[in-house]
């Protein structure tokens, strides 16, 4: 695996791909890898001839009360793990490099970056949409893997893409569960024993959700209030949001109808994590 820090040397790589008549993915990651990652990286190999990860921890969507200094890194760790995948490309910029002296331009997608975590998070999106955008000019890849735990990322990134004309195609991939439901993330680690057992009720509450679709309950409000009152039953607890809305548009919805999302972020102890199911025909 080529192991590449410098922009310019990861573009030099992209271009060579490119000339040789072969498709590349890009799999953007902020390391700290976990199977989720993973199964990114195995689908992005089976739609492209040569793969591409990329790791860098990005300031720019971080807040400033936010976990940026103590976000879990280990870069041997992720190495290895990408080796045994067989990744042909690392690219592990530095910050320095990605946002240099002077730097001013930012991409704003708008009206799907006001919700859900982009309410919480204000400045968020700007930031993944800014990143996600220069790694794109970067690599230059044919094709994009995302995970769909951070739903409202993968739609704001679809629309960049399609309002910016880049020619390239943003997949998404099935959330990735360890067997008690809970979904893989690099923030997981942050739980201790009890919080890791609390952290299930993210997963439940959803389950609930699609249960009382399936009882034919299709009231967003009385689905919102059940699954608060269930997430709430466990102490440690506090709710950041629970959405239920659209797929595409991301506006809140009363009822839902054919297909719509619910989404959660929940506090369990102080670390903050995220969630989500569709609702209706997937």
């Amino acid at each position: 695996m080529e192991i590449i820090k410098d922009i310019h040397e990861m573009t030099e790589a992209a271009c060579r791909i490119r000339s040789m008549g072969l498709k590349s993915s890009l799999v953007p990651t902020m390391g700290y890898l976990h199977e989720g990652h993973l199964c990114l990286v195995r689908l992005a190999k089976k739609i492209s001839d040569r793969v591409i990860v990329s790791i860098f921890v990005n300031p720019a969507q971080f807040g400033p009360n936010e976990d940026l200094a103590k976000y879990p890194r280990d870069i041997e760790r992720d190495i290895s793990l990408l080796e045994a995948e067989r990744v042909d490309a690392l690219f592990y910029p530095e910050a320095k490099a990605m946002y240099p002296a002077g730097f001013q331009t930012f991409i704003n997608v708008e009206a799907l970056s006001g919700t859900m975590c982009g309410a919480s998070r204000p400045g968020h999106f700007r930031g993944v949409a800014t990143v996600v955008a220069k790694l794109f000019n970067i690599v230059q890849p044919d094709t994009a893997v995302f995970g769909e735990k951070d739903f409202q990322q993968l739609a704001i990134i679809r629309r960049m893409v399609e309002d910016l004309n880049m020619p390239i195609k943003v997949i998404g991939h099935p959330i990735v569960r360890e067997k008690d439901g809970l979904a893989m993330s690099s923030r997981n680690v942050y739980l201790n024993s009890n919080e890791r057992k609390t952290a299930t009720v993210l997963f439940e509450s959803l389950e609930l959700a699609r249960t009382l679709i399936k009882q034919d309950e299709h009231g967003a409000d009385r689905i919102r209030d059940a699954v608060k009152r269930h997430i709430l039953s466990r102490p440690g607890t506090k709710i950041d949001y629970i959405f239920i809305g659209d797929t595409e548009t991301l506006k809140p919805v009363k009822t839902i109808k054919d297909r719509g999302i619910i989404a959660l972020a929940v506090l369990v102890g102080s670390t903050r994590l995220i969630d989500n199911i569709i609702l209706g025909p997937v």
